[in-house]
């Protein structure tokens, strides 16, 4: 599927979640589902604000983070296109605790937290898929605090894009991931220059290429188990 060219409603009927839909239930996703457009270094969402809606990337890529209280940006995780995020907060029914700031022009999908809700009452399948989405995502974090507190910037930055291929979080990921180096590093938590040499490592271990334009992925199951000596 070629992201330039997908709607809003060709998003909407490709999510794992819709397939499931009776006609009248996505009819009604589709009536009150709205796109917005989020330049790079915009907020989709803020630490603080009320939650009204979930969202789903169209097209883009954004990080999840926080600032601790010395000021310091702190990244749990990346959102690619066709990932949906903000269920928990919805569920919890609390302010949001985190940022979400797009790294380059996204579009975004928003779903009113009234039509998130009535699915939720009326749909059993799309609960089967939030069950699964907050098993999958918690079981993500729990790795990414691995990441950050035991493992070095090469392993780390391996782990991160193999992390990006979680076909639930972030369904059709193709093998040539359009993202930059600089990208990597907020991922990451590394800095541009140190991702860089992180993926030069992983380039001569025979796991990736850096290409114009992005990285094409060779060996998946080698990212997900690189171990740098």
């Amino acid at each position: 599927m070629n992201s330039e060219k997908v709607s809003l409603k060709d998003l909407l009927h490709q999510t794992i979640w819709a397939k499931d839909l009776t006609p009248a239930q996505l009819e009604r996703v589709e009536a009150d589902t709205v796109e917005q457009f989020v330049p790079k270094g915009g907020f989709v969402c803020r630490k603080g604000e009320m939650v009204d809606a979930w969202f789903g990337i169209i097209d883009g890529l954004a990080k999840i983070n926080t600032l601790s209280p010395e000021g310091k940006s702190v990244t749990f995780t990346g959102i690619a296109t066709g990932s949906w995020f903000g269920e928990g907060t919805l569920l919890k029914q609390e302010v949001r605790k985190y940022d979400v700031v797009a790294l380059r022009d996204s579009r975004i999908a928003r779903m009113p937290a009234k039509t998130f809700m009535w699915l939720l009452d009326n749909s059993l399948p799309f609960t089967h898929f939030l069950l699964r989405q907050l098993n999958e995502r918690l079981g993500q974090f729990i790795g990414m605090v691995e990441f950050d507190r035991l493992l070095d910037v090469d392993t780390r930055v391996a782990r991160c894009l193999a992390a990006l291929f979680n076909n639930h979080l972030y369904p059709g990921t193709d093998m040539f991931l359009q993202v930059s180096q600089e990208e990597i590093g907020y991922l990451s938590g590394a800095s541009r220059q140190r991702a860089n040499q992180a993926l030069q490592v992983l380039e001569k271990e025979g796991l990736l290429k850096v290409d114009y334009g992005g990285i094409r992925i060779l060996d998946l199951e080698g990212l997900r188990r690189f171990q740098a000596s």
